[in-house]
């Protein structure tokens, strides 16, 4: 087969034949993301436990590759607060917060085999494995892990040292014992980022307005000297483009940096895809979850070589970039060259910009984590999938990001397979005048007399065999007459495994010694294939299996 080069780079497919009526579009969208990006790539490097300046490097060359590589014309990569917060976990359990060299290269060790990850992902097409993640629990932790970045800043935005902590509750106890510590002009600075930022996304969202508060925190700084206030600044920012540097692999710390990578590469992607298939069904497009895959992965192995952190799809950003028409990749490359100029000539400009500011901004940009609607709907819908949602979000809070994710997971492939050995099924009757067999619980149907006709909405496999026979029994021992026939209703089985087939071997020589007929109707080709080859449909009789409910139960006599 032969395989096109714009297969494996994707850009290839738009760069030849370029529109020049898309670059309007794309530089405005270039231009004004990097805008966005510059004050909150530093602040999400803050969150990380990083200098700041490591939130630019990561905004040039892994940008650059995914604009290369990815399928998504509007997906704006880089740092985000979700990776952000996890690196902050992970790496803070493993290091000393003041070894700052050894923290910067336990980050960049992590960005690499998160890269490694999720290209392997792609290459050997395991995107489907991020569908172990439901929504609900996804919910649960981006809203959980929303408040504990919210309250990590607190420190930043009061002024005091509080002690390093995930536990919201433990923060908040600090801040109010430090509340005669607070510096009064930190507070000011902070809570007017907040003000200001909320006050413009309600007026227009395109107004860059983390740079406007950047550069008018950095003149009021410089002007009224309040560094020498006790207002923490970010002080000097190294200038020039990412050194390129061999990422130093060292086994013990791979062992240890494993599970937050596994974690940063789903979760990473996650938030990737879940962004970028809003925009592009929006735009009427496909995107290649694998592909995807593929493209994070390698600007995040690239990103490694230039002292970036692991990066994600923004959903802040890529709104942005979608609403200034971003059309191609180009867009992702001209906001990757504004950074690099930025680290070229102006890093000096942002010498006085105060630590509170970038606070108050990553604080306003994870607010829209909390997703309160879910709740609301998941409330009214699905109350099951809601007990998923509290329980991660509990686990989160009181456990740590990454125990919260895995148990949020955990619980959810359990509470998978409690519902598929205990699946539902519906007694099934006849509507008046009709040939078509329903609930009897959902319809107002006719009797059925001596024959039980029964639906079970799910494969059969080893887990619920036991549930089956159960079934059986307690809809028998409901029925008022004796039982002369069984017609078990399999449109909704998809699957059987041996386990089931023995079960079924089972079931029918009971009804066979007690003179009953047990009978299928709506049979599914590969289940029956299943019949078939385990020998089964040959003992059951090749005139016990339906086209539909009403034959099989017509063809059992004596139905009274």
């Amino acid at each position: 087969m032969d395989i096109k080069p714009s297969h494996i780079i994707p850009a290839l497919e738009w760069i030849p034949g370029y529109k020049i009526q898309n670059l309007r579009g794309d530089l405005t969208a270039g231009v004004t993301t990097a805008v966005m990006l510059i004050p909150q790539s530093m602040a999400y490097a803050l969150l990380a436990g990083l200098p700041p300046v490591i939130g630019l490097y990561t905004s040039i060359v892994p940008l650059l590759v995914y604009a290369l590589l990815g399928t998504s014309r509007q997906l704006a990569v880089g740092p985000v607060a979700m990776v952000a917060l996890l690196v902050s976990s992970g790496i803070g359990a493993l290091s000393d917060p003041g070894d700052l060299e050894t923290y910067v290269r336990l980050t960049i060790m992590l960005t690499f085999m998160v890269g490694i990850l999720q290209f392997s992902m792609g290459i050997f097409r395991l995107g489907f494995l991020t569908n172990f993640m439901s929504h609900p629990v996804i919910s649960g932790f981006t809203s959980a892990a929303a408040l504990i970045i919210g309250f990590s800043q607190l420190k930043h935005v009061l002024g005091v040292n509080l002690t390093r902590s995930q536990n919201i509750w433990k923060i908040f106890y600090q801040a109010i014992q430090e509340v005669d510590q607070i510096n009064p002009y930190t507070l000011c600075l902070g809570l007017a980022t907040i003000a200001f930022l909320l006050v413009i996304k309600r007026v227009n969202r395109l107004i860059p307005g983390a740079l406007i508060i950047v550069i008018v925190s950095c003149l009021v700084t410089w002007g009224w000297d309040l560094q020498q206030m006790g207002v923490k600044i970010v002080a000097e920012i190294p200038r020039g483009l990412p050194p390129i540097r061999l990422p130093v692999i060292d086994i013990t710390d791979v062992t240890a940096l494993l599970p937050i990578a596994l974690t940063i590469s789903f979760v990473g992607f996650m938030e990737s895809i879940a962004v970028g298939k809003k925009i592009a069904t929006e735009k009427h497009y496909e995107l290649d979850a694998n592909k995807e895959l593929i493209a994070l992965g390698a600007a995040n192995f690239s990103g490694a070589f230039f002292q970036a952190m692991p990066i994600a799809g923004s959903f802040s950003r890529t709104a942005v970039n979608n609403e200034a028409r971003a059309s191609t990749g180009l867009a992702g490359i001209i906001t990757a060259i504004v950074i690099g100029i930025v680290l070229l000539f102006f890093t000096p400009l942002l010498y006085f910009l105060p630590n509170a500011v970038l606070a108050g901004i990553i604080m306003v940009a994870v607010y829209r984590l909390m997703d309160f609607r879910e709740v609301s709907f998941l409330w009214k819908v699905k109350r099951d999938d809601l007990a998923l949602l509290i329980i991660t979000f509990a686990a989160t809070i009181g456990l740590g990001v990454i125990e919260g994710i895995f148990v949020g997971m955990g619980v959810s492939m359990v509470w998978f397979v409690i519902k598929t050995t205990r699946p539902h099924y519906a007694v099934l009757g006849k509507l008046p005048g009709r040939t078509d067999y329903c609930n009897v619980k959902r319809h107002q149907t006719e009797s059925t007399g001596n024959i039980l006709v029964i639906r079970f909405d799910a494969q059969f496999y080893y887990g619920n065999v036991s549930f089956l026979k159960e079934t059986l029994i307690k809809a028998e021992a409901e029925m008022e007459t004796v039982l002369k026939g069984v017609v078990i209703d399999a449109s909704s089985i998809n699957q059987l495994d041996s386990s089931a087939v023995q079960a079924l071997q089972e079931i029918m020589q009971d009804y066979r010694n007690r003179g009953c007929k047990l009978l299928f109707a709506n049979i599914k080709g590969p289940v029956l294939d299943v019949m078939k080859r385990s020998g089964f449909h040959e003992n059951l009789g090749v005139d016990c299996c339906y086209r539909n409910v009403h034959e099989a139960v017509c063809s059992i006599p004596d139905n009274s």
